[in-house]
């Protein structure tokens, strides 16, 4: 799932990529929440042992590695990453997780 950052496609898969090479994340999972000014906008999702990750640390981290308007703007601590029967994490509702974590509306 594409995330449409200000008109701007963003593969959550290649910002989770890039996060997962700093020595201080153990998991991350991206996934795009409203934004009033840029429609959409990632937000990480991270295990509750990550919850002394700051944005402001991941936007260091990403500063010439990767365009600002992909960066994530939040983050989000997640008791656990819901997962399907494969093994993978269930966006859709990671999402719904952060939207309420940040409570936000999700329309």
């Amino acid at each position: 799932d594409l995330l449409k950052v200000d008109g701007e496609n963003v593969d959550p898969a290649e910002v989770e990529l890039l996060l997962s090479s700093n020595p201080v994340v153990e998991q991350i999972q991206i996934v795009g929440v409203p934004d009033a000014r840029l429609s959409e906008v990632a937000c990480a999702c991270v295990p509750p042992s990550q919850t002394i990750i700051a944005k402001d640390d991941l936007a260091q981290f990403c500063e010439g590695k990767l365009a600002r308007f992909k960066v994530p703007r939040h983050v989000v601590s997640m008791d656990a990453f819901p997962m399907t029967v494969s093994g993978k994490p269930q966006k859709v509702k990671l999402r719904e997780a952060a939207l309420k974590a940040l409570q936000l509306d999700g329309d």
